[in-house]
């Protein structure tokens, strides 16, 4: 493995979903990172469109239906056919799922941030350049790095 920024990005995913995990209570339900993040999304925009889900969380839409399937037998979301186009499938968080969350997401984003912090860590210049790599890299996805026949040190015709 090289180290490069996506790797190290992955990296820090999959610790963070093994942390969830960890810290959850015996009698909570074991939910993935990913599942939390569904969940935690859905509670600021209720009633979103399945697709902008997963556009939204940087996933195809056939993992978004995936993970769905298993979040809607469980009660923590509900997907409904949306009246204004029938194709669409417009997805909200139930109570349950909203419970779920605040016991276990919110508590561990502040807990990680707070931890950060306390190891001098700079959490608000990373959180800021975070939130301008991905605005960078959503961008215009032409001109990102990956797309075919193009490198990473060209620029968009």
């Amino acid at each position: 493995m090289d180290d490069g920024l996506a790797d190290l990005l992955h990296r820090i995913v999959a610790i963070l979903g093994d942390l969830a995990r960890d810290r959850m209570a015996a009698d909570q339900p074991q939910l993935t990172y990913t599942q939390l993040r569904f969940i935690g999304t859905l509670e600021e925009a209720p009633g979103t469109t399945q697709h902008r889900l997963a556009e939204s969380l940087g996933l195809s839409d056939a993992a978004a239906s995936r993970a769905l399937r298993g979040l809607q037998e469980a009660g923590y979301v509900e997907i409904v056919t949306d009246p204004a186009h029938a194709r669409r499938r417009l997805v909200s968080a139930t109570q349950a799922g909203k419970d779920v969350f605040h016991a276990t997401g919110v508590s561990m984003a502040t807990e990680l941030r707070d931890w950060l912090i306390r190891q001098d860590f700079p959490y608000e210049r990373y959180l800021s350049d975070s939130q301008h790599l991905a605005a960078l890299l959503s961008s215009d996805r032409r001109s990102s790095p990956g797309v075919k026949g193009r490198t990473v040190l060209e620029s968009p015709a």
